[in-house]
């Protein structure tokens, strides 16, 4: 129950694991949702977004008070979100099938919202690229049926990795050898990109340069539990919220370490003053460990 706090467990399977620790203790900040989703914090504010999907409304957790209050209660079924240079909030949303940003005069901005003359099947998470140029995965998740958005027949051909470039740029598709994409960051200070796959489940890695993808795609880990969303820490460290709580793979794909949470774990975040405090969306939870890990400095 919220404020609750469990005991906190580092589990260890490799030597690059070793430097990973924190409190004793995760806290049970709020745990009212139905599908908790989509973390981002901003930290000139010290507050986070996060998504109840099937409740269609985002909440908002002040790092200060402690405090969770409702954000939006019509939210278009939002998913993920990331916070982009200038400060916005980015974010994918099944009800619209699309991706939004919200401008600093509180009016919404589409970014994109089809593809090839065709609506997309439902954004599911989002990255900027620290050019600017806005990237997201095209799963089916929010079409499929009526609990996480509308049900509706996939209009695009394929489940891609899209990347809307820089402010006002096309749309293109980057790659659609996955099955379910989902999770998406950057790593490698951008010249790299991690997709997980729900459907596989797996972790792909894939080269950026300046157009976008600079060559195929490589499978560099596979899973034995769903992997859904992803970040990056500054040692390049990929933790991945996985059905049995926080997994963490060195940037080659080898499983170094686990953080095991009574909920399956849908997506996380790093945010705090110093990038240490883990934020983490599971099921019906949002969780709180401060770590010794700092998450890596994104849309910069």
């Amino acid at each position: 129950m919220a404020g609750d706090r469990l005991p906190a467990v580092y589990e260890a399977l490799d030597e690059r694991f070793a430097d990973v620790a924190g409190d004793h203790y995760v806290e049970c900040a709020f745990d009212g949702g139905r599908w908790l989703e989509g973390p981002a914090y901003h930290p000139a504010h010290r507050f986070l977004l996060f998504s109840d999907i099937p409740n269609e409304r985002v909440l908002r957790y002040d790092e200060r008070t402690r405090r969770v209050d409702v954000f939006d209660d019509a939210s278009g079924y939002a998913n993920g979100r990331t916070v982009d240079a200038h400060g916005r909030f980015v974010w994918c949303e099944h009800g619209g099938r699309r991706v939004a940003r919200l401008e600093h005069d509180g009016t919404t901005r589409v970014v994109a919202d089809a593809f090839d003359g065709r609506r997309l099947n439902s954004p599911n998470d989002v990255a900027v690229h620290p050019d600017g140029a806005v990237w997201f995965t095209d799963p089916t998740y929010g079409i499929v049926s009526d609990y996480e958005g509308d049900e509706a027949e996939p209009e695009q051909p394929v489940r891609g990795v899209y990347r809307v470039a820089g402010e006002g740029g096309g749309i293109s598709l980057e790659f659609d050898e996955l099955d379910q994409p989902n999770g998406i960051a950057f790593g490698d200070g951008g010249r790299a990109v991690y997709i997980t796959d729900s459907g596989t489940p797996a972790i792909w890695r894939a080269p950026v340069g300046e157009e976008g993808v600079a060559d195929q795609p490589v499978k560099i880990a596979e899973a034995d539990v769903v992997y859904d969303g992803i970040r990056i820490d500054t040692q390049g460290r990929l933790w991945v919220a996985a059905a049995d709580g926080v997994r963490c793979h060195a940037p080659d794909g080898t499983l170094i370490g686990r953080i095991p949470l009574p909920e399956k774990v849908a997506n996380l975040e790093f945010g705090g003053a110093k990038r240490n405090v883990m934020y983490i969306t599971a099921t019906t939870s949002l969780y709180v460990l401060r770590t010794t890990v700092r998450g890596a400095a994104r849309a910069v």
